[in-house]
């Protein structure tokens, strides 16, 4: 089917795609694809500011793959009718036929994790005590988006409170891999990271904890990137540092730079290169010793790329922290708890608390019995981790470790309860991976590895010293060149298929 044809396939659009446009776009220029949601996001802003495309054309596309997969993914929650974003795309065709600019998403489709408010859509958070909640104000990241031009169809799915590498909750329901929509597709910003892999989205947004931006990145073979703490949010600071932050994620490298200029505190992330790595010393942490459980298959993935990466000219040695391990998961789960006190006017309350998921009850429960010693501790334990990091960086310019210890399960499991025979003890054990990271609140990419024998994608995380985000950015760029993983499309399953 070629571009004009499906545009006369929406009855609901038809008397908007009957009006006239500011401008012909009749004649193109440059090889676009017969399908629009096959452009980068990248790419297709250059189409659209060029007037190689209009808006309506673009949201038409998007809207057509998005009522065909959608219902088999479960990706977009709360879509916007298609009237409205038609004639929203509309106006955006006129601003531009007047050279009036909005930014580089001028008149892109473009969903906000459902944890995130957007002006006058609904604001679940994926717990069915905020169903019927409906947002006042755009929150700071979405007026940012919003300023670039972006065109809101809804929001993407997300575990209840984005709690989990799991995403399901009993509004929406589950989100699958765009790999396989039997599987899971990793969370808490599932949702996004499944419609970039279905092209479903041009660009999306998450935020990560524990894992939120990396863990669907890698479950869905896109790029999730976890900047500093310091890029995007404007809480804390170096010494001081958040345990979670926002973060972009894209289809490939190039579009989470793009993402990630708009949403940053201090947008200098527009003239970046792929980094020479012939100057380049990698870390190989592995499963840290044998300590992490991982499942069999995902080191030999991760190490047939560092292969290629020294092929390339970069050096990679393994090399393990001088850290115990235990000490950091002790860490973490004692500032990931104490920050549940949050949540306590809903689990105090009896008709909220039986609302809630068991997993985030247990973490309630954990914090109370948390000491103001017990928090020193832990943080203590975090300042020591962060000297570990600084020696190590003055070592290797980055270190890598797979991004997960499982492949995509079964989106039926609401968390593996073993890995290759450990038993997890904690619902969130099975991401232990993901820490040394977070708690050093520094610049994380996830970069797709491959697929198993069962076309199960993997990646691992590059982590860079704190501050060098751009770095770590432009190893991405580089890693890109020298690997084809992005390029391997899933085989969707559509309601007419």
């Amino acid at each position: 089917m070629n571009r004009r044809s499906f545009l006369k396939n929406s009855a609901a659009s038809a008397a908007l795609l009957s009006m006239p446009f500011g401008y012909s776009h009749g004649v193109f220029v440059g090889n676009l694809p017969a399908n629009l949601t096959e452009l980068s996001a990248s790419d297709l802003s250059v189409a659209i500011r060029e007037k190689q495309v209009s808006c309506v054309e673009v949201m038409q596309a998007y809207l057509k793959r998005i009522h065909r997969y959608n219902p088999v993914y479960n990706a977009i929650v709360s879509m916007v009718d298609d009237y409205e974003l038609l004639r929203q795309a509309r106006l955006a065709d006129q601003a531009l036929a007047k050279n009036e600019y909005w930014g580089w998403m001028h008149g892109m489709p473009h969903a906000i994790k459902d944890l995130a408010p957007v002006k006058g859509l609904p604001f679940t958070s994926g717990s069915p005590m905020f169903s019927k909640r409906i947002a006042e104000e755009d929150s700071p990241i979405v007026s940012k988006i919003r300023n670039q031009g972006a065109l809101f169809i809804g929001k993407t799915n997300t575990p209840e409170f984005g709690l989990g590498s799991q995403c399901y909750n009993p509004v929406f329901g589950a989100t699958g891999s765009a790999y396989n929509p039997d599987l899971t597709s990793g969370g808490s910003s599932g949702g996004a990271a499944c419609g970039l892999g279905t092209h479903m989205l041009p660009a999306a947004e998450g935020g990560d904890m524990m894992g939120s931006l990396r863990n669907p990145g890698a479950f869905n073979n896109v790029i999730g990137f976890r900047p500093s703490t310091t890029v995007v949010m404007t809480e804390g600071d170096a010494k001081d540092r958040l345990l979670w932050t926002s973060g972009p994620m894209g289809r490939d490298t190039r579009d989470t730079i793009r993402l990630l200029q708009t949403i940053a505190l201090d947008p200098v992330f527009d003239d970046l290169n792929p980094l020479d790595l012939k100057s380049i010393k990698l870390g190989w942490m592995g499963n840290l010793d044998n300590y992490l459980a991982m499942e069999p298959g995902i080191l030999e993935l991760c190490e047939a790329n560092l292969i290629a990466i020294e092929k390339a000219g970069a050096e990679v040695e393994a090399v393990q922290p001088k850290f115990a391990m235990s000490d950091l998961w002790q860490s973490w789960t004692t500032l990931r708890h104490a920050t549940r006190s949050n949540m306590m006017e809903y689990y105090e309350d009896k008709a909220t608390r039986n609302l809630l998921k068991p997993e985030l009850i247990w973490e309630i429960e954990q914090s109370l019995s948390l000491s103001e010693k017990d928090v020193e501790h832990g943080n203590s334990i975090r300042a020591n981790w962060n000297i570990e990091l600084d020696r190590l960086f003055g070592e290797f310019d980055f270190l890598v470790l797979p991004t997960a210890q499982v492949f995509p399960f079964s989106k039926d499991i609401h968390w593996p309860k073993e890995i290759n025979g450990r038993q997890m003890d904690t619902y969130h054990r099975w991401m232990e991976v993901v820490i040394l990271g977070s708690l050093g609140g520094i610049p994380v990419v996830n970069v797709p590895v491959g697929f198993d024998a069962q076309g199960r994608p993997m990646g691992m995380q590059v982590m860079g010293k704190f501050g060098d985000d751009k770095k770590v950015l432009e190893f991405a760029l580089a890693y890109e060149k020298i690997t084809g993983h992005l390029s391997q499309k899933p085989k969707l399953k559509g309601v007419d298929d």
